[in-house]
């Protein structure tokens, strides 16, 4: 492994001249050849692309349609899918900002829990997380400074924190979800994984065509769970001190109560949008993995009211998370219950990512510390719906404070 690969330092390379976008495809793909870690499903041999980011190699989640590439969604079921013949909206974006997708990148059945043959390159043998598996490993693994994900409870957030790389997931309808194959419409969001959060933020200003915000000593809200690890809650209180240290003003989440009731409606809201999106892989629900047929069949059967019930706990959970956060530019928490879990079998918990996911918010992933184990462990920024670059300009602050 030769560790992650600066997105900004390939960037400075592209538009002086030091290297060109032919030149970073190869390494790309050099880089790819030499490694493992078993995060890539198929390669792309496009065009190279002009824009902010002048040639950067860029994975794509396999649930996303890339021209030319069939995509099969990590499931038997789409074994023999033909090649998507356009490119999804979020991939013609990013290729106007100059990307160059390289190929497509390991996903769990169709972004749930069962996993690919992925491995993790910052714990070997341990869950890289998922869904965006491969993505988050392409990342930490020096592929690619680029690649894209989705998150639909807590499919981005916790593959970077177990890998040890920064990502962002994207408010809910900040980019359209064409060519995208989701579980739940009033769930599903784009994500990207890059080295650092600084990598981030100049990612999301060539997409958005949004100028960087310049990092400013924050206001932040702290929330945690009794259920992390003793090893992610001393993470999160180191973190607090060396902010406040740094001049952060950094308080306690006031509502116990709130994120709870975030969390509980989450899957109800989950279960019933994925039976009704994915009714074909319903309809052979014995050819999927237990979790995702069991997902199905529990939204299947699922009554409407409870359903309806949900959404108006998300509704309100909105409004009072708007009132408790004025005058705080984020939310702090940690961004899994702990470091990535030993084995492949399984991807890890998204439980806390699950209230910020019902709300759609923005959401930042910062490397952490590593554990007595030398895992991971990453935090997680919640910020206000579009307004990502404010809240980039936070993690880039807040990142900058814990490094030093």
């Amino acid at each position: 492994m030769t560790g992650p690969w600066s997105l900004r330092a390939l960037v400075a390379d592209l538009s002086a001249g030091r290297t060109t976008p032919e030149a970073a495809v190869a390494e790309a793909r050099s880089r790819i050849a030499a490694g493992s870690f078993d995060a890539w499903v198929s390669s792309a041999y496009l065009p190279l692309s002009t824009g902010l980011l002048g040639g950067v190699p860029l994975g794509v989640k396999d649930i996303i349609d890339l021209a030319g590439l069939p995509t099969r969604c990590g499931s038997v079921l789409r074994a023999d899918a033909p090649p998507a013949t356009v490119d999804a909206s979020i991939v013609r974006e990013w290729r106007r900002a100059g990307a160059v997708p390289i190929g497509k990148t390991v996903t769990t059945e169709f972004a749930f829990f069962a996993p690919g043959p992925t491995d993790n390159p910052a714990a070997p043998g341990h869950t890289p997380g998922g869904s965006s598996s491969g993505s988050a490993a392409a990342v930490a693994a020096g592929h690619v400074p680029l690649a894209l994900g989705s998150q639909t409870a807590g499919s981005v957030t916790r593959p970077a924190a177990f890998c040890g790389v920064a990502s962002l997931v994207m408010s809910r309808g900040r980019y359209p979800v064409d060519g995208v194959t989701g579980l739940s419409p009033s769930l599903d969001s784009h994500g990207m994984f890059t080295a650092t959060v600084s990598d981030l933020a100049l990612a999301w200003s060539a997409l958005s065509g949004e100028p960087e915000v310049a990092p400013s000593v924050p206001r932040l809200l702290v929330w945690s769970s009794a259920d992390v690890s003793p090893a992610m809650e001393k993470a999160v209180g180191t973190a607090v001190s060396r902010l406040r240290a740094a001049g952060a003003v950094v308080d306690e989440f006031p509502d116990r109560a709130l994120v709870p009731a975030l969390t509980a409606a989450h899957p109800v809201v989950m279960a019933y949008e994925a039976a009704r999106e994915r009714s074909v892989e319903l309809a052979s629900a014995d050819r999927l993995s237990a979790p995702l047929a069991q997902l199905l069949r529990t939204g299947a059967e699922m009554p409407r009211a409870e359903y309806e019930a949900a959404l108006d706990v998300v509704a309100a959970g909105g409004a009072r998370l708007a009132e408790i956060a004025t005058g705080y530019d984020a939310v702090l928490a940690p961004a899994a219950l702990g470091s990535a879990p030993a084995g492949l079998a399984a991807t890890g918990d998204p439980v806390l990512s699950r209230p910020w996911q019902a709300l759609g918010l923005p959401v930042i992933a910062v490397p952490g510390p590593r554990d007595e184990a030398g895992l991971p462990l990453g935090l997680q920024l919640v910020g206000r719906a579009s307004g990502e670059s404010a809240l980039l300009g936070t993690g880039c602050w807040v990142e900058a404070a814990l490094t030093r």
